[in-house]
């Protein structure tokens, strides 16, 4: 029988549901849902807006579950799905309350995390370290590649072992070591048993069972699956960036909704800085490279730095031949002077495939300096297509579901209604933001949309007589309120016509949220030119005066 860890909703938690409520009516592609009190969950709750679904389709490919404000310090049963962009900020997928802690509540989560999502699986996820947790990954989400945070390990580590701190002030620092700077799996084997006899706790079972879970925490072997962080050397203790500052012990459920909106707000708007720098600055190239210049003009600013720190070190880290069988070659890439430490990278010529030992790629999706260094060699000057992954470009917003992750993401639902209904939805809300950008762009939306209402009519007017009214049953009634039950009545072209309708409205709103967004925009680069030609005319005095 699973354990049951139960929080208090109190009168905060009807305020909560009274908002997304609001604001599902007030857009059709807010997603909420609202487990029964079967098996002891009474009250949890899950949430996404259309902004967050969105974001899961273009960065959904690696996500973390945070739960850390419900533990230690923080008396707030609030989870959230985050991830990152790419600008590598946080972004956000969705948030729950998990009012009673049981399996099924996590079973439940995850199923209605997919459902929103429109069934498609993360290549990876994170949690917290927690039995419950683990259970349901694995039940709900079998394809994707579960790790548990480094930063729960060491604070679990923390309290099974506090007897062992005092005689031993040195085991943590010691232990933390073992686990981040081992870079390859024999560093670690070799490590682990030494600093177990070294302590004399080869016999502790949170150990034991620790090292048996290897797989599922310590880097050196996750390192060959993609967790959207941009560096290898990214240990992940701390999942809790996005509303880090905004949820604390002192946040009640009846506050969690005004700060829920200012983490989203402030990190809508360091995207924002993040797009406007990525656009209208160009970096600093500092070799004459064609690939470093196309490096630029593909990656937003954040993603071409890390490219470009990587390909300043190729000069430091020479590619030697080591085997060549023809279309594949070896390798051997180490920095000058470093003879113990290397990395081993395979060619093939005809492919214009690389694979690097240290695995960066994989794990981060940006290319390491030792393939570069071997592209180098080889006399490669542009980067091949495989190697750029567009949710790191420029472009990443464009188009739908990662492309990198495609047939890594299969879909839980299959072709049903629920998972057309929400697909048609999310191209529709990013229709609306492309459609916003410009007057000329709305009228060209505009139109577009009307035409599209005819021509849905017109097929819909010739299929109605063999449909046979086909209508779907919510079969996941029993556990799940959720906010997409109009999902299952769109049959008429009149009830379809008066979606577009409200979708066009829709549209207008955000047309006119974006003339607010362009207008600050505006006046922050106005603001931005006053400072600038005010300190150039203090240059230009202060120069008269060296000169007088």
């Amino acid at each position: 029988m699973s354990s049951i860890r139960q929080h208090p909703l109190g009168g905060g938690g009807h305020q909560l549901l009274d908002y997304l409520k609001r604001m599902q009516a007030e857009n059709p592609a807010f997603f909420y849902a609202v487990q029964n009190d079967n098996d002891h969950s009474a009250g949890n709750i899950f949430w996404a807006d259309a902004t967050s679904r969105v974001n899961y389709s273009n960065f959904g490919d690696a996500i973390i579950l945070d739960t850390t404000y419900k533990t230690n310090r923080y008396r707030m049963p609030f989870a959230s799905f985050t991830g990152f962009n790419h600008h590598g900020l946080p972004v956000l997928f969705g948030c729950a309350l998990i009012l009673n802690e049981a399996e099924s509540s996590y079973i439940w989560l995850f199923r209605t995390f997919l459902q929103a999502m429109s069934g498609h699986y993360p290549v990876s996820i994170t949690t917290d370290f927690d039995p419950l947790i683990q259970v349901a990954v694995a039940q709900v989400l079998p394809p994707t590649r579960h790790r548990v945070s480094t930063g729960s390990i060491f604070r679990e580590t923390r309290e099974r072992l506090a007897h062992l701190w005092p005689s031993n002030p040195d085991f943590e620092t010691d232990f933390r070591k073992c686990v981040n700077e081992s870079e390859t799996i024999d560093e670690f084997e070799s490590y682990w048993p030494s600093l177990l006899e070294k302590y004399c706790v080869m016999d502790n079972e949170w150990l034991q069972s620790m090292y048996n879970a290897r797989h599922h925490w310590v880097p050196v072997y996750l390192q060959d699956t993609f967790f959207g962080e941009i560096s290898i050397m990214d240990k992940n203790e701390c999942l809790n960036a996005f509303f880090d500052g905004y949820v604390n012990a002192s946040t009640t459920i009846q506050l969690l909704v005004r700060q829920y909106e200012k983490a989203v707000l402030a990190w809508h708007e360091r995207e924002l800085k993040a797009d406007y720098d990525t656009i209208n600055t160009n970096p600093l190239l500092k070799t004459p490279s064609p690939m470093e210049k196309q490096a630029a003009s593909l990656y937003t600013r954040k993603i071409f730095l890390k490219f470009q720190d990587e390909f300043i070190e190729t000069m430091a880290n020479p590619a030697t031949k080591i085997e060549d069988s023809g279309t594949i070659t070896t390798y051997r890439v180490a920095k000058f002077g470093e003879k113990t430490k290397s990395q081993i990278v395979t060619f093939n010529s005809f492919e214009m495939k690389a694979s690097c030992s240290c695995l960066m790629f994989e794990y981060s999706g940006t290319i390491c300096r030792h393939i570069l260094s071997v592209f180098r060699a080889k006399n490669v000057l542009r980067l091949p297509s495989q190697y750029v992954l567009k949710r790191w470009t420029r472009n990443a917003k464009a188009g739908g579901f990662s492309d990198e992750h495609a047939s890594e993401f299969p879909s839980s639902s299959g072709d049903s209604v629920t998972v057309r209904y929400n697909n048609l939805r999310q191209e529709a809300i990013r229709y609306v933001e492309e459609g916003a950008k410009s007057i000329q762009i709305y009228h060209v939306a505009m139109k577009a949309l009307n035409e599209a209402v005819k021509k849905v009519a017109a097929v819909k007017s010739q299929s109605i007589g063999t449909a046979g009214g086909d209508t779907v049953s919510n079969g996941e009634r029993d556990e799940l309120i959720a906010a997409d039950e109009d999902v299952h009545s769109y049959q008429s072209a009149e009830e379809k016509q008066k979606k577009i309708r409200e979708l066009t409205a829709e549209l207008e709103t955000t047309n006119q949220r974006c003339e607010v967004y362009r207008a600050n925009l505006l006046a922050v680069l106005r603001d931005m030119e006053e400072q600038k030609m005010n300190l150039s005319v203090k240059v230009q005095n202060a120069r008269l005066s060296l000169k007088e």
